[in-house]
């Protein structure tokens, strides 16, 4: 009898949560299948102001987040909301034209859920951009930076417990979360075409406001290099699905704590706008490589 109360309480407890969260993957990826039938090599995460990306896409089908189960709804400012499967550059990819973020009310499990969806379509790598706010002296608005590491303040995501991409949890830090290889390529593609595409760490931060004087201060000190709203979650996600990742933050305005200036959501955009030509070279040219591999 003791021997068979052992074997018993040695069988690992079911996670329900976890359970319900990959039906919830399942079904979206079953939504997106019944309208899109290829398999994806590449998935684009396209942040503030950088939408336009997706418009180039040779479209097999452009499906609002609303006709996805479980998909959140993107309610920021210039984000379409909306999935566009197709080809871009020869290459089979799935974009996200827009994202959901924390300070919109969503959960961890709902923001990094269409990178899991995009996942399970089976995508290898995921390109993730987002606008940012510019703390590196060395960066002028307009540059890009290629996201070399990142410090979370997304206290949300920091709580989660470790995991792996089945149960679909955030797992703890990896020792490199952004590929290297796809780092020194994308360099490269920005030398060549004679813009600058810097390096740095990206600071990630719940939001909504833009930071006071005092944060950009301690952020710069702790190591950052520029900070934003978004990234962080999909990023963990996808290093939990073994993804690839690249992450491109656009420096839409440069934080000058003792001269600070006021940013408007609009200013933000029209800088996105402005630097796509940047953004489109790099990505452009990542899916021409990763399709001649």
């Amino acid at each position: 009898m003791a021997e068979r109360m052992i074997a018993r309480s040695s069988i690992p407890p079911v996670d329900l949560r976890s359970l319900a969260l990959d039906a919830r993957v399942a079904e979206a990826v079953a939504d997106i299948r019944e309208r899109y039938a290829d398999t994806p090599e590449v998935g684009l995460i396209l942040g503030t102001g950088l939408g336009e990306l997706a418009d180039e896409i040779e479209a097999d089908a452009i499906i609002p987040y609303g006709e996805i189960r479980h998909f959140p709804r993107s309610t920021a400012v210039a984000h379409k909301g909306q999935l566009v499967c197709g080809r871009l550059a020869g290459a089979p990819v799935v974009a996200m034209q827009g994202r959901c973020h924390l300070y919109e009310g969503h959960k961890v499990a709902d923001v990094t859920l269409p990178v899991r969806a995009m996942h399970g379509l089976g995508i290898r790598t995921l390109i993730v951009s987002n606008a940012a706010g510019g703390m590196n002296p060395k960066f002028k608005t307009g540059d890009l930076m290629l996201i070399d590491d990142h410090i979370n303040l997304m206290f949300a995501v920091a709580d989660q417990p470790a995991g792996t991409a089945q149960a679909g949890r955030i797992p703890r830090p990896a020792p490199r979360l952004y590929d290297l290889e796809l780092i020194e390529q994308a360099s490269a593609i920005a030398r060549r075409a004679n813009f600058v595409a810097h390096r740095g760490v990206y600071v990630g931060v719940t939001g909504p406001t833009y930071e006071t004087r005092a944060e950009y201060r301690t952020f710069r000190r702790i190591g950052g290099d520029c900070v934003g709203m978004s990234t962080v979650p999909e990023v963990y996600a996808a290093a939990a699905c073994g993804l690839r990742v690249l992450g491109i933050s656009t420096i839409t305005n440069v934080a000058k704590p003792d001269v600070q200036s006021i940013v408007s959501s609009d200013d933000v955009v029209n800088v996105a706008h402005q630097v796509q030509p940047k953004l489109r070279a790099i990505v452009l040219g990542l899916l021409g490589a990763l399709t001649s591999e």
